[in-house]
């Protein structure tokens, strides 16, 4: 298909010259939609700068791979150079339901902030990621894509490693949409945008619950009746890309003690901690679904079932209702009734978000204390993503908490963020680690495009 595109670009061009006109025209039937026509536009305007520099653009044309980490409120994306994996732009697109803004890292994207038009702000993740793809084909418009990755936060029990996608593989993820509704539709929508514009193009699904496929068989059993689990009804378990990106640096930090018994706490939007030994999962908060474990921004996490049958048979409520009040009303944005943003509630004086907070503190030691007990004890305790990597305040009260482990902290290193937040007489170290979830998309891309190549 990309091939008749460019046929069709290229007569474009070459009948706007004989018509006079001073820029290509493009006529494609391909391009039926708003974002297959900016991005018909943006091949156009290349195809006409090599025609017109063919020695320069080829020496300023580099391979480069794009990654999307589409998550339930922000969309985070780079795009790193192929040989070296180093990020040529790393942003994020935040505030998706309120106010979106784009945030381009300090290093890598620095030289092309001022370049990137202003995002909409009202726009959600299917509008979002057309802008985010006109934008990287405007400003890299010398960037020779190879391949594109993808988070994708559900692979069922069908995928535990990275997957290159066809219309079989799509096909299976978009039937998982029912177990991460508030995720898989986001992860999915650049994966379908970019199959409608370059479908020549390889693109790589990397799953969330991959990672934890080396968990015990009794690990991921609910006490359901046997067809249930047989029919896949299991404890899968979610951030499996941040968690191994983090087991991976982990000696780094924590030398031999990375490979002990070791507790991350990925405390974000959405929030879940995982048991490590040796580098690998054994346990984790999340489980079928990615509503269960911690209390997370707007999500309830673990609840009684019992509530779930009280709200359908007494209280009349449709299972649409349930699933729009656990997903999207509920956590910290429904027990402080203000805000699902950790950020706004400790600089509120409102005693509900207080409540808030500590409610969600109070979760993560408890989980801290079932999480220790499946791995043996506990060496060393990791917090990231947004909530564990910039909150001092939270990650304090979830360290107090757990301090019957032997966990001391350090109140300045703490302050600091780290890296280590342990004082000297701590039996666990604690360490602030910023996660990387798109370097392991990244890395995995590159590997199954650059073998398909081959």
């Amino acid at each position: 298909m990309i091939a008749k595109q460019l046929i069709y670009l290229a007569g474009a061009e070459a009948a706007g010259i004989v018509l006079g006109a001073r820029v290509p025209i493009v006529l494609t039937s391909r391009a039926d939609g708003t974002l297959a026509r900016l991005a018909s536009c943006a091949v156009a305007q290349a195809f006409a700068a090599l025609r017109r520099e063919p020695e320069e653009w080829r020496q300023s044309v580099s391979d480069a791979i794009l990654v999307f980490n589409a998550g339930s409120s922000s969309i985070k994306f780079a795009l790193y150079e192929t040989v070296s994996l180093e990020p040529l732009c790393r942003g994020v697109l935040e505030g998706i339901g309120r106010a979106v803004r784009l945030n381009l890292d300090a290093k890598a994207g620095a030289s092309s902030r001022s370049r990137f038009a202003k995002p909409p702000e009202t726009a959600i993740h299917a509008e979002l990621t057309g802008w985010l793809l006109q934008e990287i084909c405007r400003v890299y418009d010398t960037t020779n894509i190879v391949g594109a990755g993808h988070r994708v936060v559900h692979g069922g029990q069908g995928y535990a490693d990275p997957v290159l996608v066809d219309a079989d593989v799509l096909s299976a993820l978009s039937a998982l949409i029912p177990l991460a509704p508030n995720h898989q539709p986001h992860n999915l929508a650049p994966i379908n945008a970019i199959a409608n514009l370059w479908p020549s193009l390889p693109q790589v699904a990397c799953f969330d619950t991959a990672f934890h496929r080396t968990q015990p068989r009794i690990a991921q059993l609910f006490a359901l009746p046997r067809k249930y689990l047989d029919g896949g009804i299991l404890r899968y378990g979610f951030h499996g890309l941040s968690y191994d990106f983090i087991a991976g640096v982990l000696p780094d930090y924590a030398g031999p003690r990375a490979g002990g018994r070791v507790i991350v706490a990925h405390l974000g939007h959405g929030a879940s901690m995982c048991a490590l030994k040796d580098g690998r999962s054994v346990a984790t908060t999340m489980g079928f679904t990615a509503l269960d474990g911690l209390m997370m921004g707007k999500r309830c996490g673990a609840l009684d079932p019992g509530v779930i049958l009280h709200l359908l048979q007494q209280k009349g409520m449709s299972t649409e209702d349930v699933a729009n009040l656990l997903n999207n009303q509920s956590g910290l944005l429904g027990v402080s009734g203000c805000s699902d943003d950790v950020r706004d509630l400790e600089a509120s004086d409102d005693p509900n978000a207080e409540e808030a907070l500590s409610l969600f503190a109070y979760r993560a030691a408890r989980e801290i204390g079932s999480l220790a007990a499946a791995a043996g004890g506990l060496d060393v305790l990791v917090f990231t993503a947004g909530i564990g990597e910039h909150s001092a305040a939270m990650r304090q009260r979830i360290c107090t908490a757990s301090g019957w482990l032997g966990i001391g902290l350090d109140d300045a290193a703490n302050q600091r963020h780290g890296p280590k937040i342990s004082h000297t007489d701590s039996s666990v170290d604690v360490f602030v680690i910023p996660t990387d979830e798109e370097i392991v998309i990244a890395r995995a891309t590159w590997r199954l495009a650059a073998g398909l190549a081959q």
